[in-house]
């Protein structure tokens, strides 16, 4: 048992948004990504796509070209995190334990072939780096998401064991590699063993999130809860980590004592961030809403006449406190934005300060986002459509 030391809702949101990197401003894209470990890839583009999204919240001047020039130099590298990410390269030895189980007989979404899987290697030991539609059947193009031909389920499941890699994105389609033509010298290639491995994962995910619990670290990721759980109590124990407790709430959080001194001297700057519904801040809902008080679910997977905030709500920070969200969908032809739908979280009272702070950052959001101009559509609640617009 532990004797967790308490501390406010306030100083846990301050530990959490420095530690998500979304209290500073970032001139490097790669800082990012080691900060957060982690960048969720994602194909949906109403407004950009997540990856370039999550990165350009913390530094204003991304271009989406950085992240092929990032994978060219050799510094990040795509695999599974909880779901498919760009990594930086000096976590790589880590996935070596998760390709390992596919090499030992895993599935990830399909069976193997062996024969399919020996020709798709051999293809591109013979011709080079290539993509799915490199062994594509011309007579049957019009394959639907659910008829994957096998040659794309080998190089995907190659792709989890790690005989291959993505060795770059052409139009966003990946372009496969042997694993040894991909990977840079001098890179740690031995495989951790099971306790190196969550080790990895706990002290990752304290790094990125500033203070996480049992089942925080252990999301999505099969076999190793009762192994974080036993380091959790050596590491408490010899006081390389401590337990808290968020005042009013039953939750054990862990964190490094240097945080907790940290949290109380830096406060969370007062601006306006919009987010990503796959930013990292907010892939654990349950989390989300045990810190923020904030109850988000993104809708693009609900059925239409089910959704309350549109396909592809963005979440609006403001300070410490989720205050919206918006609908939006960017028309790269018309050149402009719209916001289909803005919610006003109850409770919360839009300032002048916010309106200046929110234009600003939806402008900003706007042009990389490949648009011109904004046109609101309805606010909610509607009293605050006019103020709203007179700062746009």
């Amino acid at each position: 048992m532990f004797n967790p030391i308490a501390i406010t809702l306030k100083d846990a949101r301050k530990l959490t948004l420095g530690s998500q990197g979304l209290t500073a401003t970032y001139d490097s894209s790669l800082a990012v990504i080691n900060q957060l470990t982690y960048v969720q890839i994602d194909t949906i583009s109403v407004t950009e796509r997540a990856h370039n999204h999550v990165v350009f919240s913390r530094n204003p001047q991304f271009h989406p070209k950085e992240f092929n020039q990032l994978m060219d130099e050799k510094k990040i590298f795509e695999y599974w995190s909880h779901a498919a990410a760009y990594l930086p390269i000096k976590d790589f030895r880590y996935s070596l334990f998760t390709k390992e189980k596919y090499k030992q007989g895993n599935n990830h979404w399909f069976p193997r072939d062996k024969k399919v899987e020996k020709y798709v290697l051999d293809q591109i030991k013979n011709k080079g780096p290539s993509q799915s539609k490199d062994f594509e059947n011309p007579r049957n193009k019009n394959h639907k998401w659910y008829e994957w031909k096998p040659a794309k389920i080998a190089l995907t499941n190659l792709f989890m064991d790690g005989s291959l890699m993505i060795c770059n994105r052409k139009g966003f389609q990946k372009v496969f590699d042997l694993t040894e033509n991909v990977i840079p010298q001098g890179v740690d290639v031995n495989r951790p063993n099971i306790k190196e491995y969550c080790m990895h994962l706990i002290f990752n995910a304290i790094k990125s999130h500033g203070l996480v619990s049992l089942n925080e670290i252990c999301y999505l990721r099969k076999g190793v809860k009762l192994t974080i759980k036993k380091l959790l109590n050596e590491l408490v124990e010899h006081k390389k980590i401590v337990c808290v407790q968020i005042i009013s709430s039953p939750i054990e959080y862990f964190t490094i004592p240097e945080f907790l001194s940290s949290s109380n001297s830096v406060g969370a700057a007062k601006k306006v961030s919009v987010l990503s519904p796959f930013d990292n801040i907010l892939i654990q809902r349950k989390r989300i809403k045990n810190i923020f008080n904030f109850d988000y679910q993104i809708e693009c997977y609900v059925p239409e006449k089910k959704r309350k905030f549109g396909y592809y709500s963005l979440p609006v920070l403001y300070g410490d406190q989720f205050v919206a969200r918006f609908d939006a969908k960017a028309d790269r032809k018309t050149k402009i934005i719209t916001v289909k739908g803005l919610w006003f979280e109850n409770g919360f009272h839009p300032s002048d300060d916010f309106y200046l702070k929110f234009s600003r950052e939806l402008q900003s959001y706007s042009v990389f986002c490949g648009c011109e101009s904004i046109k609101i559509d309805n606010v909610y609640p509607t009293k605050y459509k006019r103020e709203l617009i007179t700062f746009i």
